[in-house]
């Protein structure tokens, strides 16, 4: 007796087949390039290495942990608000001669936004040695803005921003105990993946969630144990912290909370309209998880896109948010590229890192101290443009069964479990 027709639904977990473009992209890159875009690197850290304001964020944290070593209070620096675990982190870039630290520094942190890069990459089936892996590091160093800026002023964002990427490559692997120790001693070294605790709750992995928040806990504990006077963090940091510091980070704060009072907004509109914003990517991230990818992907986007849109969303309320801050997502965004119906392969997305391009002759009102104006263009653009990433239409991809005798038959749709479309852009 034959068996009875219907349907069969495509299985997922397959690589979707690349386009010409994609395909272009994942070949090795020759020579040329690979030796264009290490130069390109090495270039960025010996120029910052011969500049007199080099490591200027990373000094404050080297002096409180020389304060720890002296016996002070490394709290006694209001400009020092990173956790008490932060202060053991720095122990021993104390302990290395300032001559090395001056070149060592650049090549650390560039070392540490390519690892970023690479995990991003590996989370979506991109061979490091491809023409997008080394093209795209290239031209990340060459004309992102902020990128020259992080790796000048050594500032430890660029933890977070290796950080996340490893977690979700160990999270897509169903690792979450793993992702969580990378996520937890992130935030112990400064706290800014503590959104990220959000994505543990939606994907309900409790036990990766306890440790990303034991791991700092922990370590801060010790830290606060070594120390004299560790309560500073709670009155005199914490609220320093939490009024968006002072007129000396002001310039520089892209938050739209401190971007729209100087454009003539009332605070408490600035507030409100800020809040709403962050209240938005949060909604638009879970309806991003509860989406699932198109048929034939893993998952990794969906992992990708939450998590930064988790990210966005609190870049718009936290005091401060600077233009580095966006290098915790960026390459997870960029590296999104290789899926195609991606953000990156919209006009829009481009349009939106426009206002932090290198060697672009802007205006001297949008310059310098008032640059801040261009960076929260750039955040918001993004956060738009990811959030509007969480809607989708659902079709369905049926491929008909037949039996012996028996002609090709398709179930109604309704019969089928809808798979969302994977040629969907931005817009």
């Amino acid at each position: 007796m034959g068996l009875r027709p219907g349907i069969r639904i495509a299985k997922w977990g397959r690589p979707p087949a690349p386009d010409g473009w994609t395909a272009w992209l994942t070949r090795p890159a020759p020579r040329s390039w690979r030796l264009v875009s290490l130069g390109v690197l090495l270039f960025v850290c010996v120029s910052t290495s011969l500049r007199e304001n080099w490591g200027s964020d990373n000094a404050f944290v080297v002096k409180a942990a020389e304060a720890l070593l002296a016996g002070v209070s490394p709290y006694e620096d209001k400009r020092f608000l990173y956790l008490p675990s932060a202060v053991l982190m720095a122990v021993p870039e104390a302990l290395v001669p300032r001559s090395v630290l001056r070149w060592s520094l650049p090549v650390g942190m560039t070392g540490l936004t390519a690892l970023g890069w690479w995990a991003a990459l590996r989370l979506f089936g991109v061979p490091p040695t491809s023409r997008f892996a080394v093209g795209g590091l290239g031209l990340l160093a060459l004309a992102y803005k902020p990128y020259a800026n992080l790796v000048l002023i050594g500032n430890w964002t660029v933890i977070s921003a290796a950080a996340l990427p490893v977690a979700l490559l160990l999270a897509h692997r169903r690792s979450w105990g793993a992702a969580g120790l990378v996520v937890g001693l992130a935030i112990a070294c400064k706290p800014m993946l503590v959104p990220i605790g959000l994505l543990f709750v939606l994907a309900r992995r409790w036990r990766g969630l306890a440790v990303a928040v034991a791991v700092p806990l922990g370590l801060s504990l010790v830290g606060a144990l070594v120390m004299p006077s560790p309560s500073l963090f709670f009155t005199k940091t914490l609220p320093f912290l939490l009024q968006g510091q002072d007129a000396y980070a002001l310039p520089w704060d892209a938050s739209p909370i401190a971007v729209l009072p100087r454009l003539g907004v009332p605070e408490p509109v600035a507030v409100a309209l800020a809040g709403a914003g962050a209240a938005a990517g949060l909604w638009a991230a879970w309806t991003r998880w509860r989406r699932p990818d198109a048929e034939g992907e893993g998952g990794e986007l969906r992992l990708a896109e939450t998590a930064c849109m988790v990210m966005l969303a609190a870049f718009l309320v936290s005091r401060p948010s600077f233009d580095h801050y966006l290098l915790v997502v960026l390459p997870l965004l960029l590296a999104t590229g290789a899926r195609e119906g991606s953000m990156p392969r919209t006009p829009w997305f481009w349009l939106a890192l426009v206002p932090q391009a290198a060697l672009v002759p802007w205006p001297s009102e949008l310059a310098h101290k008032r640059r801040a104006f261009r960076d929260c263009a750039t955040l918001c653009g993004l956060a738009v443009l990811l959030a509007r990433r969480a809607r989708g239409s659902g079709r369905v991809t049926l491929e008909p069964v037949t039996t012996a005798g028996s002609p090709p038959r398709t179930e109604p749709e309704c019969a089928a479990k809808p798979i969302r479309s994977a040629s969907r852009t931005a817009f």
